[in-house]
């Protein structure tokens, strides 16, 4: 495959896995405040400009409650998204399960593809995706993406962080990270 004749970028997001990250692991249990949230917008766009190809945007969400939360499903379909509401039984873990079969169906199909997600259960689809004939990234904060995935980089892998690379926050979170001596910015701190 040519790689001119690749125009489009999947972006697949694992909803749950950035929402659980944020709350967690960045506001110790609390919810972020809209400010805190990521601007999805800023997403797709990044995926667009970065790599420069057309985006098709899908957003995968647990709705094993029977129940969909319309606005932000219309605010997805606003944004250009295809909202992916998939339900399962307890305790299956419905969103990986869908975000696995679609990296599986993209492996056949030309297409670059980013994957916003921390987590290691996509490690072997992504493997497969680092072909050489098209682009593939992970999104997520670096600290919490599965150290695995960064054994990839070495076969292409590109990791990109949300809030420095992607920028789609309003508000800086308070995140504690390595930060490279390059890129250090000392007055956010003062």
């Amino acid at each position: 495959m040519d790689r001119a004749s690749v125009q489009t970028t999947y972006l697949l997001v694992d909803g749950e896995n950035i929402d659980a990250t944020l709350g967690s692991n960045i506001f110790g249990g609390r919810r972020p405040s809209p400010q805190e949230r990521p601007r999805w917008e800023r997403v797709r766009d990044f995926a667009s400009e970065t790599w420069d190809r057309q985006v098709k945007a899908l957003f995968f969400l647990n709705a094993s409650s029977g129940q969909l939360p319309l606005p932000f499903i219309q605010a997805l379909l606003a944004l250009d998204y295809q909202p992916i509401p998939l339900s399962g039984g307890a305790g299956e873990k419905v969103v990986d399960i869908g975000i696995q079969r679609t990296l599986d169906a993209l492996v056949d199909r030309p297409g670059d593809v980013l994957l916003a997600s921390h987590d290691g259960d996509f490690f072997d689809q992504i493997e497969r995706l680092l072909d050489g004939n098209r682009r593939v990234g992970l999104l997520g904060f670096r600290e919490f993406v599965n150290s695995r995935f960064t054994e990839l980089t070495a076969q292409g892998l590109e990791i990109y962080d949300l809030e420095d690379d992607v920028r789609c926050f309003n508000a800086r979170l308070p995140r504690v990270r390595i930060i490279n001596i390059d890129r250090f910015d000392p007055l956010p701190y003062l």
